[in-house]
């Protein structure tokens, strides 16, 4: 299918069965969209704020009713395990209502001057673009799209060529919660086209964008042009780091499922597990049942804890990397239909190598042993990227030395996680510009005013 076709057609990557086929917005979309965007914006940000809040609580609630449908529309378009799917809906659910609680909060402040009063108001912006990506295609498009709506903008959602359903009935689901019409829109299209067209209008104020570092730069860029601000999220090479301490057995069993998680293709997937090499042997004999036993198949199977890639060009992009010569630990993975490929983790790799240093996006990891804490540190900032990373130790020190030490902007110690609605996210260097998510995320989505009022007049 070429770039500039007229529709899309969705596949199920499990089955590569087409499961529906959707117009794809052209330019002139964009623009209309825009114009009921701005004419929605207005009314909206005219509201009672805690109507507003209302209005959002109510979409949450209707999304809460259509959770298991969501979630097996999502398994169909993108091949999640049907768990993770439900607690993909859910999060948007949650989302929406932590927004909610924010409308009635988003407050200015008044600052001491001489001869009057000093006042801020946090504006919105107007009208935002939320590009979101293929490998969570609900919860991500929540991240910019809640705490935009909750602030008073309007929203046009690009979703991703390959994952535009879960999209198009959220947006059904919104009106159907009586969200006004406009406010929020769906445009399924492709990213040279629709995508491209929603960075560069001069009505779209914002644009929050989740995809490869190399188009966040594009997106970045033609942003510039309009001086329009951008938060991007983007990728990630992130580190596992075991040290001699830490408790070998609970590491081993937590690190395949680091990775192997929507079947790597996660930007916090800790893809580099960098272990002391006084254990890094024993680490190996623990982790080769670990990452054998991972069940791969139907992701609509309860049981199943990694489904298929989600493209043919994305399997071919993960099999580049992993040559015949390398060595390590295989799963297995069905044969036959389906985007399928084995968990892998990689041993005896240069630290250099296009696999250690590259985003794979996939089931694959590799094994770099370290010296001590210093080269530690060294290995896990041997990258361009900077987005998550863990840390596995019993001393509290350390925990914390490496936690200042290590570049990334989400870090968690004796666990995997990364990412909680309520609290900040977003990467350093090359893993992306600005923070979304937490207390601070409606504010992302405002203009500061500042008001002087004399009192001498």
């Amino acid at each position: 299918m070429s770039e500039q076709s007229t529709e899309l057609q969705v596949q199920n990557p499990a089955t590569e069965e087409v499961i529906a086929t959707v117009p794809a917005a052209t330019p002139a979309d964009v623009a209309a969209a825009v114009v009921r965007a701005t004419r929605a914006q207005t009314a909206w940000a005219a509201l009672a704020p805690g109507e507003r809040a209302r209005l959002l609580r109510r979409f949450a609630a209707t999304v809460d009713e259509h959770v298991e449908e969501l979630a097996r529309l999502e398994v169909r378009e993108a091949g999640h395990t049907l768990g993770n799917a439900r607690w993909e809906a859910g999060n948007v659910r949650d989302l929406l209502d932590y927004a909610a609680g924010g409308v009635e909060r988003l407050t200015g402040r008044q600052i001491p001057v001489p001869g009057g009063v000093n006042v801020t108001f946090l504006e919105p912006l107007g009208v935002v673009g939320v590009i979101a990506p293929w490998n969570f295609p609900m919860p991500i498009a929540a991240w910019g799209t809640a705490p935009a709506l909750a602030a008073g903008n309007a929203v046009i959602l690009k979703p991703a060529e390959t994952t535009p359903l879960t999209a198009l009935r959220l947006a059904e689901l919104a009106l159907h919660a009586g969200l006004p019409e406009g406010l929020f829109q769906v445009l399924p299209g492709h990213g040279p086209v629709a995508g491209n067209a929603l960075v560069e209008h001069p009505g779209v104020a914002k644009i929050v964008f989740t995809g490869s570092t190399a188009v966040g730069k594009q997106v970045w860029a033609k942003g510039a042009a309009h001086l329009k601000r951008v938060t991007l999220e983007l990728g990630g090479k992130s580190p596992n780091i075991v040290f001699a301490d830490a408790d070998l057995e609970t590491a081993a069993a937590a690190a395949p499922m680091s990775f192997l998680d929507n079947a790597g293709q996660d930007c916090c997937a800790r893809t580099r597990i960098l272990v002391q090499r006084s254990v890094h042997d024993r680490f190996l004999e623990l982790l080769a049942p670990a990452i054998e036993s991972v069940r791969v198949g139907d992701p609509a199977d309860e049981n199943v804890q990694m489904g298929p890639l989600i493209s043919r060009t994305q399997l071919d992009r993960v099999r580049s990397y992993v040559t015949d010569d390398l060595d390590g630990i295989r799963g297995k993975a069905p044969e036959g239909p389906g985007h399928w490929y084995p968990p892998t983790v990689l041993t005896g790799v240069d630290p250099r190598a296009r696999v250690a240093v590259e985003e794979v996006f996939g089931p694959v990891a590799v094994v770099l042993p370290f010296d001590d804490e210093a080269d530690a540190v060294r290995l896990a900032n041997a990258t361009d990227y900077g987005l998550s990373g863990s840390i596995w130790t019993r001393d509290a020190g350390r925990a914390l030395r490496v936690s200042q030490s290590v570049r990334a902007g989400n870090l968690s110690v004796n666990s995997h996680s990364s990412v909680r609605y309520w609290t900040p996210f977003g990467g350093f260097k090359q893993s992306g510009v600005g923070r979304e998510l937490g207390p601070d995320a409606l504010a992302a989505f405002t203009e500061t005013k500042n008001v002087f009022i004399s009192t001498e007049a």
